[in-house]
């Protein structure tokens, strides 16, 4: 299991490689993390059986998110900014675990080119957002029984 503020800096270390190649990419925002987090969440619950990072998931008014996350960019549209030393070490750390890396860059070449408007509208047709009170988590069975079969495990991987 990781510290999530590893896993928002491996996305936003991607998202720069991404600004730098093309002009045309959005740069990462704090809602588009929290989507993204979510999703990174559900694929390695399905995968692996157990959580990438310890936080939990909760459905707010703008779809599923991660309170420490929201916390340390409050006020904060566009979260990339500076990549330091220590945002690279932790991509490097997380690709080099294969089976985590797998699941980051699967999630983010699905869902990593969405807009953040998109990704909300997304999550807010999806039932275990739909399903759960405002303000409450999420629990690791909805997301897992959700979207078991909405991401597909490679047999040869397992």
């Amino acid at each position: 299991m990781y510290d999530v503020f590893k896993i928002v800096n491996w996305l936003r270390v991607r998202n720069n490689a991404d600004l730098q190649a093309n002009p045309n990419a959005e740069e990462l925002t704090q809602m588009k993390a929290m989507k993204l987090l979510y999703y990174i969440q559900a694929a390695s619950l399905v995968v692996t059986g157990h959580r990438m990072f310890k936080d939990d998931i909760v459905a707010w008014r703008y779809g599923p998110a991660v309170e420490s996350v929201h916390n340390k960019y409050i006020h904060q549209r566009g979260i990339v900014g500076y990549v330091d030393n220590q945002s690279l070490n932790d991509y490097r750390e997380l690709q080099s675990d294969s089976q985590t890396a797998d699941i980051l860059n699967s999630i983010y070449d699905i869902y990593g080119h969405s807009s953040a408007y998109d990704l909300m509208r997304q999550t807010h047709s999806e039932k275990p957002w739909k399903e759960t009170k405002q303000s409450e988590v999420i629990s690791d069975d909805k997301i897992k029984s959700y979207f078991k079969d909405v991401f597909v495990i490679n047999e040869d991987n397992k």
